[in-house]
C-alpha cells in the first residue's frame, strides 16, 4: 500500500508574490520545472527527496485557473508549526486560527497565504 497523496499544487495568481511569500515562511527556495517557454503555465517546485515519506508539490499558475476558493487542504510538516506560524504575516499572509492542539496527532495553525489559499501547518510539538 502507498501514501495517499503522491503529489500536490497550490495555484496562484502572482507566482512571483506566491514564490516569496512560501520561500519567506519555511525559509527554502522553490525551483522552476516544467516547460519554461509555456507561458500559459507556470510552475515553481518545494524542495522534495522522492526516496522519504510525505508528498511533493508546486506552486502553480495556469490558465483559466485562479487561486483561492477551493476546498482542499494542504498541511506543511514542521518541527513546529509556531516557527513558520510567526513568519506567515510578516510574509503578507494571514494566520486564520493560532496554535491549537490535535490531541495525541500534535498541533496545527491555519493560515492564508499571500493569494487567498488556506494551507494549514503541522508538527507534533
Amino acid at each position: 500500500m502507498s501514501n495517499p497523496v503522491g503529489w500536490f499544487e497550490i495555484y496562484v495568481d502572482d507566482m512571483d508574490r506566491a514564490k516569496a511569500f512560501y520561500e519567506k515562511v519555511f525559509k527554502t527556495e522553490l525551483e522552476a520545472i516544467g516547460d519554461l517557454n509555456d507561458d500559459n503555465l507556470t510552475m515553481v517546485a518545494f524542495p522534495s527527496n522522492m526516496e522519504k515519506y510525505g508528498a511533493a508539490g508546486a506552486l502553480v499558475k495556469m490558465a483559466g485557473f485562479s487561486a483561492g476558493g477551493n476546498s482542499t487542504l494542504v498541511y506543511f510538516s514542521c518541527d513546529d508549526c509556531a516557527i513558520e506560524g510567526e513568519r506567515v504575516t510578516e510574509a503578507g499572509g494571514q494566520v486564520q486560527q493560532e496554535k491549537m492542539s490535535i490531541g495525541n496527532y500534535g498541533f496545527i495553525i491555519l493560515a492564508l497565504d499571500s493569494e487567498g489559499n488556506m494551507f494549514g501547518l503541522h508538527s507534533l510539538k
